[in-house]
Protein backbone atom coordinates (compact mmCIF):
# COMPACT_ATOMS: atom_id res chain seq x y z
CA UNK A 1 0.00 0.00 0.00
CA UNK A 2 1.55 3.74 -1.34
CA UNK A 3 0.14 6.98 0.34
CA UNK A 4 -0.03 10.39 -1.57
CA UNK A 5 1.19 12.60 1.46
CA UNK A 6 2.30 15.88 -0.60
CA UNK A 7 2.26 17.67 -3.80
CA UNK A 8 4.65 20.17 -4.69
CA UNK A 9 3.48 22.53 -7.68
CA UNK A 10 5.63 25.23 -7.86
CA UNK A 11 7.58 24.79 -11.06
CA UNK A 12 6.44 26.49 -13.92
CA UNK A 13 6.86 24.33 -16.31
CA UNK A 14 7.62 20.18 -17.16
CA UNK A 15 9.40 18.68 -13.80
CA UNK A 16 12.41 16.88 -15.61
CA UNK A 17 14.09 15.26 -12.70
CA UNK A 18 13.89 14.66 -8.52
CA UNK A 19 16.46 13.55 -6.28
CA UNK A 20 16.26 12.53 -2.44
CA UNK A 21 19.08 13.19 0.31
CA UNK A 22 18.69 12.60 3.65
CA UNK A 23 17.71 16.05 4.04
CA UNK A 24 16.71 17.70 1.22
CA UNK A 25 14.22 16.98 -2.15
CA UNK A 26 15.11 18.98 -5.31
CA UNK A 27 13.65 18.99 -8.49
CA UNK A 28 14.54 20.45 -12.26
CA UNK A 29 12.39 21.85 -14.78
CA UNK A 30 12.24 23.23 -18.06
CA UNK A 31 11.66 26.39 -16.28
CA UNK A 32 15.47 26.78 -15.82
CA UNK A 33 15.16 26.18 -12.20
CA UNK A 34 16.22 23.47 -9.63
CA UNK A 35 14.18 24.06 -6.15
CA UNK A 36 14.87 22.61 -2.74
CA UNK A 37 12.08 21.11 -0.10
CA UNK A 38 13.36 20.07 2.98
CA UNK A 39 11.99 16.48 4.35
CA UNK A 40 10.68 17.44 7.48
CA UNK A 41 8.05 19.78 6.21
CA UNK A 42 8.35 19.55 2.48
CA UNK A 43 8.44 23.52 2.79
CA UNK A 44 10.74 25.24 0.06
CA UNK A 45 13.89 26.44 1.56
CA UNK A 46 14.37 30.11 1.84
CA UNK A 47 16.96 30.40 -1.15
CA UNK A 48 15.01 28.54 -3.32
CA UNK A 49 14.76 28.11 -6.32
CA UNK A 50 18.48 28.03 -7.60
CA UNK A 51 18.66 30.03 -10.81
CA UNK A 52 21.86 30.28 -12.85
CA UNK A 53 21.33 28.13 -16.31
CA UNK A 54 20.00 29.70 -19.16
CA UNK A 55 18.30 26.76 -20.83
CA UNK A 56 16.03 24.04 -19.34
CA UNK A 57 17.40 21.80 -16.12
CA UNK A 58 17.84 17.83 -17.45
CA UNK A 59 18.94 16.37 -14.13
CA UNK A 60 19.84 17.12 -10.33
CA UNK A 61 21.64 14.72 -7.89
CA UNK A 62 23.31 15.39 -4.26
CA UNK A 63 26.84 13.94 -3.46
CA UNK A 64 26.53 11.70 -0.42
CA UNK A 65 26.71 14.16 2.15
CA UNK A 66 24.03 15.96 0.98
CA UNK A 67 25.95 19.66 1.00
CA UNK A 68 26.34 19.59 -2.54
CA UNK A 69 23.83 19.34 -5.31
CA UNK A 70 24.61 18.96 -8.90
CA UNK A 71 22.47 20.34 -12.17
CA UNK A 72 22.93 19.56 -15.62
CA UNK A 73 21.24 21.73 -18.66
CA UNK A 74 21.04 22.23 -22.43
CA UNK A 75 23.16 25.23 -21.61
CA UNK A 76 26.20 23.28 -21.75
CA UNK A 77 27.27 23.34 -17.90
CA UNK A 78 26.98 21.64 -15.19
CA UNK A 79 26.81 23.63 -12.16
CA UNK A 80 27.77 22.83 -7.72
CA UNK A 81 25.39 24.59 -5.47
CA UNK A 82 26.20 24.65 -1.65
CA UNK A 83 22.81 23.18 -0.40
CA UNK A 84 23.13 24.88 3.38
CA UNK A 85 22.91 28.35 1.44
CA UNK A 86 22.40 27.82 -2.11
CA UNK A 87 25.45 29.48 -3.30
CA UNK A 88 27.17 28.10 -6.51
CA UNK A 89 30.45 26.43 -5.65
CA UNK A 90 31.53 25.59 -9.20
CA UNK A 91 30.43 26.13 -13.38
CA UNK A 92 31.43 23.42 -14.95
CA UNK A 93 31.77 24.23 -18.86
CA UNK A 94 31.20 21.13 -21.41
CA UNK A 95 34.38 20.78 -23.54
CA UNK A 96 32.66 21.20 -26.19
CA UNK A 97 29.65 22.98 -24.88
CA UNK A 98 27.11 20.49 -25.81
CA UNK A 99 23.73 20.16 -23.95
CA UNK A 100 24.59 18.31 -20.51
CA UNK A 101 21.71 15.48 -20.14
CA UNK A 102 22.52 13.87 -17.21
CA UNK A 103 25.13 13.91 -13.85
CA UNK A 104 26.04 11.55 -10.75
CA UNK A 105 28.46 11.57 -7.69
CA UNK A 106 30.18 8.92 -7.47
CA UNK A 107 29.80 6.77 -4.07
CA UNK A 108 32.33 8.56 -2.46
CA UNK A 109 31.31 12.01 -4.17
CA UNK A 110 35.31 12.61 -5.11
CA UNK A 111 34.03 12.08 -8.53
CA UNK A 112 31.23 13.81 -10.95
CA UNK A 113 29.77 12.24 -14.29
CA UNK A 114 28.19 13.53 -16.69
CA UNK A 115 26.73 12.72 -20.32
CA UNK A 116 26.05 14.68 -22.96
CA UNK A 117 23.66 14.75 -26.34
CA UNK A 118 26.95 14.72 -28.49
CA UNK A 119 27.69 11.02 -26.52
CA UNK A 120 30.60 12.10 -24.51
CA UNK A 121 31.08 10.52 -21.38
CA UNK A 122 33.59 13.06 -18.92
CA UNK A 123 34.54 12.52 -15.23
CA UNK A 124 35.08 15.65 -13.56
CA UNK A 125 37.38 15.42 -9.96
CA UNK A 126 34.72 17.17 -7.75
CA UNK A 127 38.37 18.92 -5.88
CA UNK A 128 40.32 20.32 -8.37
CA UNK A 129 36.68 20.94 -10.40
CA UNK A 130 38.82 19.89 -13.84
CA UNK A 131 38.15 16.58 -16.36
CA UNK A 132 40.37 13.81 -15.60
CA UNK A 133 38.76 11.34 -17.91
CA UNK A 134 36.86 11.56 -21.13
CA UNK A 135 35.12 8.90 -22.91
CA UNK A 136 32.42 8.55 -25.65
CA UNK A 137 29.71 6.59 -26.90
CA UNK A 138 29.28 5.40 -30.72
CA UNK A 139 25.98 6.26 -31.08
CA UNK A 140 23.65 8.62 -29.57
CA UNK A 141 22.92 10.73 -26.89
CA UNK A 142 23.63 9.93 -23.70
CA UNK A 143 20.62 9.95 -21.12
CA UNK A 144 20.72 8.10 -18.47
CA UNK A 145 24.24 7.44 -15.72
CA UNK A 146 24.40 5.10 -12.53
CA UNK A 147 26.95 4.20 -10.43
CA UNK A 148 27.40 0.55 -8.47
CA UNK A 149 27.61 0.74 -4.75
CA UNK A 150 30.77 -0.47 -4.81
CA UNK A 151 32.28 2.88 -6.55
CA UNK A 152 34.34 0.71 -9.17
CA UNK A 153 32.08 0.77 -11.89
CA UNK A 154 29.35 3.05 -13.66
CA UNK A 155 26.82 2.17 -16.56
CA UNK A 156 25.22 4.92 -19.13
CA UNK A 157 22.65 4.39 -21.35
CA UNK A 158 22.07 6.06 -24.76
CA UNK A 159 19.24 6.72 -26.73
CA UNK A 160 20.57 4.59 -29.70
CA UNK A 161 19.50 1.90 -26.93
CA UNK A 162 22.47 0.66 -25.21
CA UNK A 163 23.94 0.32 -21.81
CA UNK A 164 27.62 0.59 -21.14
CA UNK A 165 29.61 -0.44 -18.22
CA UNK A 166 33.03 1.85 -17.74
CA UNK A 167 35.16 1.55 -14.60
CA UNK A 168 36.97 4.76 -12.43
CA UNK A 169 39.29 4.95 -15.83
CA UNK A 170 37.11 5.06 -17.86
CA UNK A 171 38.01 2.25 -19.72
CA UNK A 172 34.79 0.23 -21.48
CA UNK A 173 33.96 -3.35 -19.80
CA UNK A 174 30.75 -4.14 -21.14
CA UNK A 175 28.16 -2.58 -23.97
CA UNK A 176 24.65 -4.14 -23.94
CA UNK A 177 21.80 -3.24 -26.38
CA UNK A 178 19.22 -3.34 -24.06
CA UNK A 179 16.06 -1.44 -24.94
CA UNK A 180 14.95 -0.93 -29.01
CA UNK A 181 14.71 2.67 -29.79
CA UNK A 182 16.38 3.82 -26.99
CA UNK A 183 17.41 3.75 -23.16
CA UNK A 184 15.52 6.39 -21.02
CA UNK A 185 17.18 5.71 -17.15
CA UNK A 186 19.35 3.12 -15.54
CA UNK A 187 19.05 2.68 -11.27
CA UNK A 188 21.14 0.26 -9.06
CA UNK A 189 20.04 -1.44 -6.08
CA UNK A 190 22.16 -0.39 -3.13
CA UNK A 191 21.18 -4.05 -1.62
CA UNK A 192 23.49 -7.51 -3.11
CA UNK A 193 22.05 -10.19 -4.75
CA UNK A 194 22.97 -13.55 -4.21
CA UNK A 195 23.16 -15.54 -7.82
CA UNK A 196 23.48 -19.33 -6.96
CA UNK A 197 24.30 -21.81 -4.00
CA UNK A 198 27.50 -20.71 -3.71
CA UNK A 199 26.38 -17.28 -2.86
CA UNK A 200 27.77 -14.82 -5.25
CA UNK A 201 26.75 -11.39 -5.08
CA UNK A 202 25.92 -9.51 -7.86
CA UNK A 203 24.57 -5.78 -7.92
CA UNK A 204 21.14 -5.64 -9.57
CA UNK A 205 20.26 -2.73 -12.11
CA UNK A 206 17.34 -1.90 -13.49
CA UNK A 207 16.45 -0.03 -16.84
CA UNK A 208 13.70 1.62 -18.44
CA UNK A 209 13.20 2.37 -22.41
CA UNK A 210 11.31 3.95 -25.14
CA UNK A 211 9.95 0.54 -25.73
CA UNK A 212 7.99 0.28 -23.22
CA UNK A 213 9.70 -2.11 -20.45
CA UNK A 214 12.39 -1.97 -17.46
CA UNK A 215 14.79 -4.26 -17.54
CA UNK A 216 16.58 -6.29 -14.51
CA UNK A 217 20.22 -7.11 -14.97
CA UNK A 218 22.56 -8.50 -12.84
CA UNK A 219 26.50 -7.54 -12.56
CA UNK A 220 29.18 -8.99 -11.25
CA UNK A 221 32.22 -7.70 -10.87
CA UNK A 222 34.97 -10.43 -11.66
CA UNK A 223 39.06 -9.76 -11.06
CA UNK A 224 41.23 -8.60 -11.89
CA UNK A 225 39.04 -6.41 -14.31
CA UNK A 226 36.24 -8.20 -15.38
CA UNK A 227 32.48 -7.60 -15.54
CA UNK A 228 29.66 -10.02 -16.23
CA UNK A 229 25.88 -8.46 -17.01
CA UNK A 230 23.36 -10.66 -17.02
CA UNK A 231 19.63 -10.20 -18.32
CA UNK A 232 17.36 -11.71 -15.40
CA UNK A 233 13.58 -10.66 -16.10
CA UNK A 234 11.39 -8.09 -17.69
CA UNK A 235 8.79 -5.84 -15.47
CA UNK A 236 5.99 -5.15 -18.19
CA UNK A 237 2.98 -3.06 -17.50
CA UNK A 238 3.08 -0.12 -18.89
CA UNK A 239 1.63 1.13 -22.42
CA UNK A 240 3.55 3.79 -23.81
CA UNK A 241 7.90 4.29 -23.21
CA UNK A 242 9.12 4.41 -19.60
CA UNK A 243 11.00 7.30 -18.95
CA UNK A 244 11.92 6.61 -14.98
CA UNK A 245 12.73 4.04 -13.20
CA UNK A 246 14.37 3.58 -9.61
CA UNK A 247 14.83 1.13 -6.63
CA UNK A 248 13.03 1.19 -3.34
CA UNK A 249 15.73 1.48 -0.57
CA UNK A 250 15.52 -2.25 -0.45
CA UNK A 251 16.11 -3.00 -4.02
CA UNK A 252 12.50 -5.40 -3.65
CA UNK A 253 10.50 -2.79 -5.35
CA UNK A 254 11.17 -0.99 -8.58
CA UNK A 255 9.09 2.20 -9.22
CA UNK A 256 8.46 3.21 -12.85
CA UNK A 257 7.07 6.59 -14.63
CA UNK A 258 5.82 6.42 -18.23
CA UNK A 259 4.70 8.24 -21.16
CA UNK A 260 1.14 6.76 -20.09
CA UNK A 261 0.78 8.77 -17.28
CA UNK A 262 0.80 5.93 -14.82
CA UNK A 263 3.33 5.38 -11.90
CA UNK A 264 3.71 1.43 -11.16
CA UNK A 265 5.27 -0.12 -8.33
CA UNK A 266 6.43 -4.16 -9.35
CA UNK A 267 7.97 -6.36 -7.03
CA UNK A 268 11.38 -6.58 -8.17
CA UNK A 269 11.34 -10.63 -7.66
CA UNK A 270 8.62 -11.55 -9.15
CA UNK A 271 7.75 -8.99 -11.79
CA UNK A 272 4.63 -8.96 -11.15
CA UNK A 273 2.93 -5.68 -10.42
CA UNK A 274 2.05 -3.94 -6.67
CA UNK A 275 0.34 -0.82 -7.97
CA UNK A 276 -0.76 1.05 -10.36
CA UNK A 277 -0.58 4.99 -9.43
CA UNK A 278 -2.65 7.73 -11.89
CA UNK A 279 -2.84 10.39 -10.39
CA UNK A 280 -0.56 12.67 -13.00
CA UNK A 281 -2.45 14.50 -15.83
CA UNK A 282 0.45 14.00 -18.21
CA UNK A 283 3.88 12.28 -18.91
CA UNK A 284 5.67 11.09 -15.67
CA UNK A 285 9.10 11.83 -16.64
CA UNK A 286 11.04 11.26 -13.50
CA UNK A 287 10.69 9.19 -9.88
CA UNK A 288 13.42 8.91 -7.36
CA UNK A 289 13.05 6.81 -4.24
CA UNK A 290 14.88 8.26 -0.43
CA UNK A 291 17.34 6.51 1.06
CA UNK A 292 16.62 6.88 4.62
CA UNK A 293 12.96 7.39 5.04
CA UNK A 294 9.95 5.39 3.14
CA UNK A 295 8.96 7.74 0.60
CA UNK A 296 9.47 8.08 -3.00
CA UNK A 297 8.79 11.24 -5.51
CA UNK A 298 7.54 11.33 -9.04
CA UNK A 299 7.39 14.33 -11.31
CA UNK A 300 5.68 15.06 -14.41
CA UNK A 301 5.00 17.53 -17.50
CA UNK A 302 2.08 18.52 -15.38
CA UNK A 303 4.69 20.51 -13.50
CA UNK A 304 3.71 18.68 -10.09
CA UNK A 305 6.17 16.72 -7.59
CA UNK A 306 4.18 13.84 -5.86
CA UNK A 307 5.65 12.43 -2.88
CA UNK A 308 4.54 9.33 -1.75
CA UNK A 309 5.09 6.91 1.57
CA UNK A 310 5.37 3.34 1.73
CA UNK A 311 3.30 2.00 4.39
CA UNK A 312 5.55 -0.37 6.61
CA UNK A 313 4.05 -3.84 4.76
CA UNK A 314 5.29 -2.50 0.96
CA UNK A 315 9.09 -2.22 1.90
CA UNK A 316 10.19 -5.59 2.74
CA UNK A 317 13.20 -6.42 5.40
CA UNK A 318 15.57 -8.70 2.93
CA UNK A 319 13.53 -11.57 2.49
CA UNK A 320 10.41 -11.79 0.41
CA UNK A 321 7.66 -11.59 2.33
CA UNK A 322 3.67 -11.76 0.62
CA UNK A 323 1.06 -9.35 2.09
CA UNK A 324 -1.65 -10.96 4.06
CA UNK A 325 -4.53 -11.26 2.05
CA UNK A 326 -7.13 -11.13 5.04
CA UNK A 327 -6.32 -7.72 5.71
CA UNK A 328 -4.81 -5.79 2.94
CA UNK A 329 -7.47 -6.97 -0.11
CA UNK A 330 -10.76 -5.88 1.82
CA UNK A 331 -8.41 -2.17 2.27
CA UNK A 332 -7.09 -2.53 -1.15
CA UNK A 333 -7.65 0.73 -3.17
CA UNK A 334 -8.90 1.33 -6.86
CA UNK A 335 -5.08 1.61 -7.89
CA UNK A 336 -4.43 -1.56 -6.17
CA UNK A 337 -7.54 -3.52 -8.03
CA UNK A 338 -6.13 -1.97 -11.11
CA UNK A 339 -2.41 -3.84 -10.55
CA UNK A 340 -4.56 -7.21 -9.90
CA UNK A 341 -6.73 -6.54 -12.97
CA UNK A 342 -3.39 -6.21 -14.91
CA UNK A 343 -1.46 -9.35 -13.27
CA UNK A 344 -4.02 -11.52 -14.99
CA UNK A 345 -4.26 -10.46 -17.62
CA UNK A 346 -7.70 -8.42 -17.36
CA UNK A 347 -6.11 -4.85 -18.35
CA UNK A 348 -9.24 -3.75 -20.66
CA UNK A 349 -11.13 -3.85 -17.67
CA UNK A 350 -8.88 -1.60 -15.83
CA UNK A 351 -11.22 1.54 -16.84
CA UNK A 352 -14.60 0.00 -16.30
CA UNK A 353 -13.44 -0.75 -12.70
CA UNK A 354 -12.41 2.32 -12.21
CA UNK A 355 -15.57 3.84 -13.20
CA UNK A 356 -16.98 2.41 -10.72
CA UNK A 357 -14.76 2.71 -8.16
CA UNK A 358 -14.09 -1.08 -7.50
CA UNK A 359 -11.94 -1.17 -4.42
CA UNK A 360 -10.74 -4.09 -2.67
CA UNK A 361 -14.31 -5.10 -0.68
CA UNK A 362 -15.99 -3.95 -3.90
CA UNK A 363 -14.10 -6.32 -5.75
CA UNK A 364 -15.10 -9.07 -3.34
CA UNK A 365 -18.34 -8.96 -3.47
CA UNK A 366 -18.91 -8.85 -7.52
CA UNK A 367 -21.42 -12.13 -8.62
CA UNK A 368 -21.50 -12.62 -11.98
CA UNK A 369 -24.85 -10.52 -12.02
CA UNK A 370 -23.51 -7.68 -10.55
CA UNK A 371 -20.39 -7.86 -13.47
CA UNK A 372 -23.31 -8.12 -16.21
CA UNK A 373 -25.75 -5.99 -15.03
CA UNK A 374 -23.52 -3.00 -13.17
CA UNK A 375 -20.71 -3.08 -14.82
CA UNK A 376 -22.05 -3.64 -18.16
CA UNK A 377 -19.23 -6.44 -19.28
CA UNK A 378 -20.56 -7.89 -22.36
CA UNK A 379 -18.21 -10.70 -22.76
CA UNK A 380 -18.93 -13.59 -21.25
CA UNK A 381 -15.41 -15.04 -21.12
CA UNK A 382 -14.41 -12.18 -19.46
CA UNK A 383 -16.90 -12.33 -16.49
CA UNK A 384 -16.07 -15.96 -15.73
CA UNK A 385 -12.38 -15.01 -15.99
CA UNK A 386 -13.21 -12.23 -13.29
CA UNK A 387 -15.00 -14.42 -10.93
CA UNK A 388 -12.63 -17.26 -11.49
CA UNK A 389 -9.84 -15.12 -10.00
CA UNK A 390 -11.79 -13.67 -7.39
CA UNK A 391 -12.82 -17.23 -5.91
CA UNK A 392 -9.54 -17.69 -5.73
CA UNK A 393 -8.44 -14.58 -3.99
CA UNK A 394 -11.34 -15.56 -1.38
CA UNK A 395 -9.52 -19.40 -0.95
CA UNK A 396 -6.57 -16.93 -0.38
CA UNK A 397 -8.13 -15.55 2.16
CA UNK A 398 -9.23 -18.38 3.71
CA UNK A 399 -5.73 -20.11 4.23
CA UNK A 400 -3.80 -17.16 5.26
CA UNK A 401 -5.97 -17.46 8.23
CA UNK A 402 -3.43 -20.53 9.13
CA UNK A 403 -0.52 -19.91 6.84
CA UNK A 404 0.44 -21.87 3.38
CA UNK A 405 3.74 -23.65 4.11
CA UNK A 406 6.39 -22.11 2.30
CA UNK A 407 7.06 -25.60 0.03
CA UNK A 408 3.15 -25.28 -1.23
CA UNK A 409 4.01 -21.53 -2.83
CA UNK A 410 5.73 -21.40 -6.29
CA UNK A 411 8.99 -19.30 -6.63
CA UNK A 412 7.97 -17.24 -9.04
CA UNK A 413 4.65 -16.23 -8.33
CA UNK A 414 4.38 -16.90 -4.16
CA UNK A 415 1.01 -18.13 -4.31
CA UNK A 416 -0.24 -21.84 -3.53
CA UNK A 417 0.68 -23.86 -6.75
CA UNK A 418 -2.73 -25.81 -8.29
CA UNK A 419 0.06 -27.74 -10.61
CA UNK A 420 3.22 -27.80 -9.33
CA UNK A 421 5.79 -29.41 -11.39
CA UNK A 422 9.53 -29.87 -10.80
CA UNK A 423 11.89 -28.70 -13.07
CA UNK A 424 15.95 -29.31 -14.15
CA UNK A 425 17.23 -27.36 -11.29
CA UNK A 426 15.49 -29.84 -8.77
CA UNK A 427 13.10 -26.81 -7.42
CA UNK A 428 9.02 -27.18 -8.20
CA UNK A 429 7.11 -24.66 -9.64
CA UNK A 430 3.34 -23.83 -10.98
CA UNK A 431 3.03 -25.10 -14.26
CA UNK A 432 1.81 -22.47 -15.78
CA UNK A 433 4.54 -20.00 -14.57
CA UNK A 434 7.29 -22.23 -15.50
CA UNK A 435 6.06 -22.72 -18.66
CA UNK A 436 5.82 -18.78 -19.42
CA UNK A 437 9.13 -18.54 -17.78
CA UNK A 438 10.88 -20.77 -20.72
CA UNK A 439 8.03 -19.26 -23.18
CA UNK A 440 10.04 -15.51 -22.88
CA UNK A 441 13.78 -17.68 -23.38
CA UNK A 442 14.93 -17.65 -19.59
CA UNK A 443 16.57 -20.85 -19.95
CA UNK A 444 18.01 -19.85 -16.45
CA UNK A 445 16.38 -21.05 -13.20
CA UNK A 446 14.50 -18.56 -11.25
CA UNK A 447 15.97 -19.59 -7.65
CA UNK A 448 19.82 -20.42 -8.55
CA UNK A 449 19.82 -18.08 -12.05
CA UNK A 450 22.07 -20.90 -13.48
CA UNK A 451 21.44 -22.80 -16.55
CA UNK A 452 19.02 -25.36 -17.24
CA UNK A 453 20.12 -28.68 -18.46
CA UNK A 454 16.70 -29.30 -19.80
CA UNK A 455 13.71 -27.73 -20.45
CA UNK A 456 11.64 -30.86 -19.86
CA UNK A 457 8.76 -30.30 -16.51
CA UNK A 458 7.52 -33.06 -14.61
CA UNK A 459 4.68 -33.38 -12.37
CA UNK A 460 5.01 -33.33 -8.89
CA UNK A 461 2.22 -35.69 -7.75
CA UNK A 462 3.40 -36.17 -4.13
CA UNK A 463 3.34 -32.66 -3.86
CA UNK A 464 0.19 -31.74 -5.54
CA UNK A 465 -1.43 -34.66 -3.30
CA UNK A 466 -0.30 -32.79 0.38
CA UNK A 467 -1.49 -29.48 -0.95
CA UNK A 468 -4.85 -31.09 -1.62
CA UNK A 469 -4.82 -32.86 1.57
CA UNK A 470 -3.98 -29.32 3.42
CA UNK A 471 -6.33 -27.50 1.35
CA UNK A 472 -9.42 -30.08 2.53
CA UNK A 473 -7.89 -29.58 6.23
CA UNK A 474 -8.32 -26.01 6.41
CA UNK A 475 -11.67 -26.48 4.66
CA UNK A 476 -13.03 -28.77 7.45
CA UNK A 477 -11.05 -25.89 9.72
CA UNK A 478 -12.75 -22.87 8.21
CA UNK A 479 -16.16 -24.49 8.24
CA UNK A 480 -18.35 -22.71 10.74
CA UNK A 481 -20.51 -25.54 12.96
CA UNK A 482 -24.27 -25.81 12.69
CA UNK A 483 -26.62 -24.05 15.03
Amino acid sequence: MVKLIHTLAHHKDDVNYCAFSSSYLATCSLDKTVRLYTLSSFEELAYSPLKGHTYAVHCCCFSSSGHILASCSTDGNTVLWNTQNGLKLAVLEHPCRSPVRICRFSPDSTSLVSGATDGSVNIWNVQSLKVYRSGSVKDGSLVACAFAPNGRFFVTGSSCGDLTVWDDKMRCLCNEKAHDLGVTCCDFSSQPFSGNKQDVKYFQMASSGQDSIIKIWLVLCTDPVGLELKYKRTLSGHTAPVLACAFSCDGQTVVSGSVDKTVILFETNTGSILHILTQHTRYVTTCACATDVPLFATGSMDKCVNIWEFEPKQLFTGTTQREEPTISVEKWSEEQVSGWLCKHNLKDLVAIFKKNHIDGKELLNLTKESLADDLKIESLGLRSKVLCNIEELRMEIKSACVGIPDEFLCPITQELMKEPVIAADGYSYEKEAMENWIIRKRHSSPMTNLPLQRLVLTPNRNLKMAINRWLETQSKYNEKPES
